[in-house]
C-alpha cells in the first residue's frame, strides 16, 4: 500500500501507540504493508518526528489550541520542516467538544483542549485566511479534522477561492459532525477527498446496520475516496491486524480494483 494512511502519535501516555516509540513506528507500519503514511498528533506538529522516523513517513500539524489554533506561523514552520497535511481543529473543534461523552469520541476522553472557533454563526473567521493562504502557497493538503461538515464546506469553499487545491474530509459520518446526504454533492463539487477506514467502521456512525465505508462508497465518486487508518490509539488494533482486518471486510464490499485504488492511487494523487 502506498497512499494516505494516518497513524496517530501522542505525547500523553494514555494515548500513546501501544509499544511503539518513534524509532519503531516505521517498522510497525511498513510491516503492515504500508509504504507511505502520515503521522498525526492532536497536540501539534509531527514534522520533526516524521524526519526522525524516515522512510515513507510524512509530517502534519493539527491546529488545536496548543499551537494557537489559526496560527499561520505554526503552519509556515511545519511546512518548512516538511509537513504536507494541515488539519483543522480536532479536539478543539466545537463539534468535537459538543460531542464529548459520545461513543465516537470516547478514545479522546482524557485529552481536552480549549475551543478553537472556525465558523461561528456559519461564517468563517477572517483569522483563518492567512492559514489558508499558506496552505495554497505551499500546495498542502487541508484536512477537516473534527469540525462540523457544514463548517468544512464553508472552509473549503473559501480555501478553494484562495487557491487551495487539496482537500480531505475526515470520518464525516461521526455523529457530532452533522453529516447529511446532500453534503456528498457539495464536497464532490469542491473536489474533496473523503476518508474511509478503520476508525469510522469501528465506532457508532448513526447509520444502523451499515458501516461508514459502505455508506460513503455508495454515495461518493471512487476517485475521491481515500483510506485513513486512524490507528495508533491503545483502544484500537495495532497497524498490521487493524489494516488487514479492515481490508478483508472491505474487499467483498468494494471489489479488488476499487479497494486498490482507494489504498494506493488516490493517496498518491492527494499527497503528490
Amino acid at each position: 500500500m502506498s497512499g494516505f494512511i494516518d497513524f496517530h502519535v501522542h505525547s500523553g501516555p494514555s494515548l500513546m501507540p501501544r509499544h511503539h516509540d518513534d524509532h519503531e513506528i516505521r517498522s510497525v507500519v511498513e510491516g503492515a504493508g504500508v509504504e507511505r503514511f502520515v503521522l498525526k498528533a492532536h497536540e501539534g506538529s509531527t514534522a520533526e518526528r516524521a524526519t526522525l522516523v524516515g522512510g515513507g513517513a510524512i509530517g502534519s500539524i493539527v491546529l488545536n489550541s496548543p499551537v494557537g489554533g489559526a496560527n499561520p506561523d505554526a503552519v509556515a514552520v511545519a511546512s518548512q520542516l516538511g509537513a504536507r497535511v494541515i488539519w483543522m481543529p480536532t479536539i478543539s473543534a466545537e463539534a468535537h467538544i459538543r460531542g464529548s461523552g459520545r461513543p465516537e469520541t470516547s478514545v479522546h476522553q482524557h485529552l481536552t483542549f480549549k475551543p478553537v472557533p472556525v465558523c461561528p454563526d456559519g461564517v468563517l473567521l477572517e483569522e483563518w485566511y492567512d492559514v489558508l493562504d499558506l496552505v495554497a502557497r505551499d500546495d498542502l493538503v487541508l484536512a477537516s479534522g473534527h469540525i462540523a461538515i457544514d463548517e468544512a464546506v464553508e472552509v473549503f469553499t473559501e480555501a478553494r477561492r484562495r487557491g487551495v487545491q487539496r482537500f480531505l474530509v475526515n470520518h464525516p459520518l461521526l455523529g457530532p459532525l452533522g453529516w447529511r446526504r446532500e453534503h456528498f454533492a457539495v464536497l464532490a463539487e469542491l473536489g474533496a477527498y473523503i476518508e474511509v477506514g478503520v476508525l469510522a467502521d469501528h465506532v457508532e456512525v448513526g447509520v444502523t446496520g451499515h458501516t461508514a465505508t459502505s455508506v460513503i462508497a455508495a454515495g461518493y465518486p471512487e476517485e475521491l475516496l481515500i483510506f485513513g487508518s486512524d490507528l495508533g490509539h491503545r483502544s484500537f488494533p495495532d497497524a498490521d491486524p487493524g489494516i488487514a482486518d479492515w481490508v478483508a471486510a472491505a474487499e467483498p464490499l468494494l471489489g479488488t480494483r476499487k479497494l486498490d485504488r482507494i489504498m494506493t492511487a488516490n493517496g498518491e494523487e492527494l499527497l503528490s
